[in-house]
Order: structure tokens, then sequence, then C-alpha cells
């Protein structure tokens, strides 16, 4: 997307070298806007916003471009007040809505949209770039497989054992199963971890803002308190709980992903269907669990995982999520 609202800002149609392309690429352009949300969702006064921008004259460039990494955030009421901008756009605005699928994005925004289907990166596509990078073949393979096409997951995989660690913790959690108290246990840490990631790296940017928010405010050294400070305060609260909940969400996405991949090469051995794995390291494990279980139980695994992901996108509690799911793991 940003590859595009470059392009549609250069006299070049998109040469990737001059002053328009690289300022688009990097979000420094005046007339590029670059959405991403760090909440689990963007709301109507974000989206008011945006919507006043769209409505502006370009200063500098041929057009003015919004582009929405997360539009399949956008909340109903969000989807009303962007509806009108999206139908009749200025005549020199275009808007670029970036969602997993079209299925995610509010109905009446994507029945006024032209759709564009963008491919996933083959295996091999990904390992090759990887290699480029000067990673070694077999770690450029795994990282590729793992990763499933998302190139930045990729990356981290091949840079960061920490998170090579945790994936590899992960997908040993099916086979430990035996028992409730099991399935109780492991849920617990998924989600204790799962907290951890996320208020590791919000702890920092939280307190950074705290810091520039109480000066900005003029709360002097000896802790005066200025008036009508308390509704800024508890705004910025109110913020960084959404971002680290927004982090807490991601987090325990991945989990299900990689219960996800294992289910699936369970599936595919006991189907016999000759595709490659994802865990191609675990087939002695996969195969085990393959022999002594059925389709239809894995089957019926994969839909608690299915099941875990829409109960955590209704605002169920994240504990009885995932207890909910191991549960079906064990039950089959």
């Amino acid at each position: 997307a940003r590859a595009v609202a470059a392009a549609l800002q250069c006299p070049r149609d998109g040469c990737g070298e001059c002053n328009d392309c690289r300022t688009a690429l990097s979000g420094a352009h005046p007339d590029v806007t670059l959405v991403r949300t760090e909440k689990l969702s963007i709301g109507v006064d974000e989206v008011r916003d945006l919507v006043r921008r769209a409505s502006m004259s370009p200063t500098m460039g041929q057009h003015q471009v919004l582009v929405v990494e997360d539009a399949d955030r956008v909340t109903e009421r969000g989807a009303d007040a962007l509806l009108k901008s999206i139908e009749e756009p200025a005549r020199r605005t275009v808007w670029l809505l970036c969602a997993p699928t079209t299925d995610d994005v509010v109905v009446t925004i994507r029945s006024r949209c032209r759709q564009l289907q963008l491919r996933t990166p083959r295996v091999s596509a990904v390992a090759q770039l990887l290699e480029s990078d000067g990673v070694d073949a077999g770690t450029a393979a795994y990282a590729a497989r793992a990763a499933q096409g998302h190139i930045g997951r990729a990356r981290l995989l091949v840079r960061d054992e920490g998170v090579r660690n945790r994936r590899r913790e992960v997908l040993q959690i099916p086979g430990r199963l035996r028992d409730l108290g099991a399935c109780l246990i492991h849920a617990q840490n998924i989600v204790d971890a799962a907290t951890e990631e996320s208020t590791s790296i919000t702890a920092e940017i939280d307190a950074r803002e705290q810091a520039e928010l109480e000066e900005a405010l003029g709360m002097g050294t000896r802790g005066a308190r200025p008036r009508n400070t308390a509704v800024a305060l508890k705004e910025l609260a109110d913020q960084q709980k959404a971002r680290t909940k927004r982090y807490q969400r991601d987090a325990l996405d991945r989990v299900l992903t990689e219960f996800t991949t294992y289910q699936r090469d369970v599936l595919s051995v006991q189907l016999l269907s000759g595709a490659g794995l994802v865990n191609e390291e675990m087939r002695r494990e996969i195969t085990a669990v393959a022999q002594r279980t059925t389709p239809e139980s894995t089957l019926r695994r994969i839909d608690a995982v299915l099941a875990c992901r829409t109960a955590l996108e209704t605002n169920v509690a994240p504990l009885l999520a995932v207890e909910a799911m191991l549960i079906g793991f064990v039950e089959g």
C-alpha cells in the first residue's frame, strides 16, 4: 500500500528513488497519511479525523493518500463516519484500506471499494529472501515454513532465539495435555506469557508518554498537580491499557496460529495428502499423534482453535477462552 501511495505521488509512477517516493514509503510525505492503530479497534473519533484530512487538497503531491493498515478494525460507528468519504471522495483523494481478507471489512465499506487480492508469498520465495539477507539455508527453510508467508515473522524467527524458543514451547503443549489439570495449568501459562510479553513491550513506552504528558501539563518536580489534569492523565491511562491489550491479543493470536499449524500437520499425515509439514522438525511426534487419533478428532481440535479466536474477538476473558480450547484438544 505504501508503494502504491509512492507511485501516486511520483512524477515517474513509482521510481523508488525520488524524494516523493522515499518520503511516501517512510511516512514523511505531507500528503500521505499512514494509519496503524495500537488499539483493538479504530473508533469513530479517529475516523472523523481521517475524513477531515481526506477533504483537504494535497499540499505538495499529486494526491491526498490515506493508507489504513488495519481497516478490519474499524468499528461499525467508525464505518458509518467513513462511508460518505469513501463513496464520494474529494477529486484528488485516494483511500487505501488494508485487511487480512475482504470479509474482515465492514460490508458497507467493502461494497464501495475496488478490491485487490494479494497472493501470500510461497515458502520457497520467503526462504530465498532470507538467504539473500545472509541466513543459512537450513535456518531460512525453517523460518519460512514456520512463518507461513509472513516475511516479518520469518525475519523475527531468524534473528531472535527467544522467539524460536517460545514457538518450540508452544508446539510442545498439545502433546502434554493428559487431563483437565494439565489444560488449566498450560492455559494459565499461555496467558501469563502473553501478558508478560505485552507488558515488556509497552512498559518503556508508557513511562515515556507519562513523563512527557506530565511535563506538558506543567506538573513540577515537587509533585504539584495543576487543575484539570486528571482527565488528560486518565485518557492516557486508558489508551495505554488498550495498547497493552492489543499486544496481548496479538501474542495470543500467534499461539493460536502455531496450534493451527500443528493440527494441520497431523491432519495432513492422517489423510496421506503428501503435502510438506509446516513443523517438519516434529515429524516423528506428529506422526505418532496422527496414528493414535482420527481425522474427525483433528478437525474438532482445529474447530476449538477457531472458536478460541472468535471468543477473543468478542472480548471473552483470555484465560477462559484458552482453557476451553485446550479442554477441546483433550476431548477431541
